[in-house]
């Protein structure tokens, strides 16, 4: 299993900016989670008042994001870090803007809620929710663990996970763009469903990008739009 060893220094001052970025960005992680987690709730339960707690969590997201930017700029200007630690550095700042937008589809989820308030229930889409949102929950939870233990088996099982979530994804789509033909007084409630199903495989779209980002940290590996198959060949290679 591979594993991240950072650059020991002789500054203990350089070792403590190094770990603050790491744990602020899984806190800002953990927030992030729990905006994911109450937005599908909120949307499964046209649960208006939980909808709004998640938009109200959006401008703690971007305070977070723009402190953790301004941490990682300073960091490169007073330490001017190699190897290891400017693969660490380059992927907090990777991570952390992947999961303010992880917040903001979050958002959009929530709004999806509010609508479903306000509109009326869908008569579809609830089951495709549940199922997609749940994977792409524990997709978040991984792509986590995979940056705090520095695990790159962690981060290829997020890479086979949204293979799955895109799958799942299409079906729904076919599903529901059936029943809204058939059913054409139904279009607009089903719609926040398939605005909500678009958001959270977006969501999974973006901890995949964590993933990759824990591989480029820990292996030096870019495997940005590569494949989960191209990927594990990567990781076949010479490890740097």
């Amino acid at each position: 299993m591979d594993k991240l060893h950072l650059d020991q220094h002789i500054s203990q001052q350089f070792n403590a900016d190094l770990e603050e970025l790491r744990t602020q960005v899984l806190e800002l992680g953990g927030i992030v989670e729990q905006q994911t987690v109450d937005a599908l709730t909120a949307v499964i339960n046209a649960d208006g008042e939980l909808a709004e707690k998640v938009l109200a969590t959006e401008e703690e997201v971007d305070l977070r994001e723009l402190r953790l930017d301004e941490a990682c700029t300073q960091v490169l200007a007073r330490r001017q870090p190699a190897a290891s630690d400017l693969r660490m550095v380059l992927a907090v700042a990777r991570i952390t803007r992947d999961l303010e937008r992880m917040g903001d589809e979050a958002d959009k989820v929530a709004k999806m809620a509010i609508y479903l308030v306000e509109d009326g229930a869908a008569p579809r889409g609830y089951v495709e929710l549940r199922n997609i949102g749940n994977i792409v929950h524990q997709m978040v939870i991984t792509a986590l663990d995979a940056f705090a233990r520095f695990d790159v088996d962690l981060a290829v099982k997020v890479a086979h996970e949204d293979s799955k979530v895109d799958q799942e994804y299409k079906t729904a789509m076919r599903e529901l763009a059936t029943y809204m033909m058939e059913d054409p007084r139904s279009i607009s409630r089903v719609m926040n469903i398939i605005w909500a199903l678009r958001s959270l495989e977006r969501i999974g779209d973006h901890a995949r990008n964590i993933a990759e980002h824990v591989i480029f940290l820990v292996r030096g590996l870019d495997v940005r739009h590569a494949s989960v198959n191209e990927i594990e060949e990567k990781l076949r290679g010479p490890k740097k």
